[in-house]
């Protein structure tokens, strides 16, 4: 009986969240290797249609960065990375390309088993993320940044279909295409979106004074804190872009974003609804 009770509490808890962002729109970036992890990925995706049948509508971005260098290397193409970003020539492009439609294909039919209407979407090919070549102090090749998102068209999507899953990748006005940053896609997105909130799935608790300590959590961060602990170097390494593309999200006017780690069951559900979250969320 107080199993039973703890339970219908957890519920009543997570009641006034439900009706504040009841038919918001929460953009999610999910890759890297616990994009590989059955387990976590079948837990991610139970959440997801968990929040699309209380009436959340739900975009996941998704990257492929592990799978994609595991297909290189099998190729025996030697993978070089500037500044963060994967070189990319012709080669690699088509590799980019082919994964990602891979992941994509794999996360709508696995959602899809739910009983859920979801529609996957390939960032270059179906008109969605619009793009120019990155500048950077050395040629990346082609790597690029976003330029411009067909808003109209995602929300025309979204009147159909609750859930949403992108690959991040873009085209120029020429038809040009370019590989582009999951994090950068996704905050982007969010943004232009003007989405409820913006979340970073990960494999680390969330944002750490010292990455050795969980206890040094931090659960709650303004932007200019966070511009600070990447200044002062407290956010070194792979969390920086991370950190940036939550700030530039906020900047863009997406109300709230969250860092969390994917690994802890349910960790979504955990972050949105109830009061004390298991994250770092970042504000304005």
């Amino acid at each position: 009986m107080q199993e039973a009770i703890k339970k219908a509490d957890v519920l009543i808890e997570a009641l006034p969240y439900i009706k504040a962002f009841h038919g918001k729109t929460i953009v999610i970036k999910y890759g890297g290797s616990i994009l590989d992890e059955d387990k976590i990925r079948q837990g991610v995706i139970e959440d997801i249609v968990f929040l699309n049948f209380i009436g959340i509508k739900t975009i996941l971005v998704h990257g492929g960065g592990p799978q994609i260098s595991q297909r290189m290397k099998a190729a025996s193409i030697k993978t070089e990375f500037i500044e963060g970003m994967r070189y990319t020539d012709e080669t690699t492009l088509k590799i980019v390309s082919e994964e990602l439609a891979k992941l994509n294909k794999k996360l709508v039919s696995e959602i899809y088993s739910h009983g859920v209407k979801v529609k996957g979407l390939l960032g270059e090919k179906d008109d969605i993320i619009f793009a120019e070549k990155r500048k950077a102090k050395k040629d990346l090749g082609l790597v690029g940044e976003i330029s411009e998102i067909n808003v109209e068209k995602l929300h025309k999507i979204l009147e159909k279909e609750n859930i949403l899953v992108i690959s991040p990748m873009g085209k120029d006005k020429k038809g040009t295409i370019y590989n582009i940053n999951a994090d950068d896609a996704a905050s982007q997105l969010a943004g232009m979106l003007k989405a409820e909130k913006f979340v970073l799935l990960t494999n680390v608790l969330g944002i750490m004074r010292d990455v050795q300590d969980n206890a040094s959590l931090i659960s709650t961060l303004n932007i200019s804190e966070a511009k600070k602990l990447v200044k002062d170097k407290v956010v070194s390494e792979g969390m920086i872009p991370k950190v940036n593309s939550c700030v530039r999200a906020i900047e863009l006017g997406v109300k709230k974003t969250h860092v969390i780690d994917a690994r802890i069951p349910h960790a979504l559900l955990l972050e949105i609804f109830t009061n004390t979250g298991i994250g770092t969320e970042i504000i304005k």
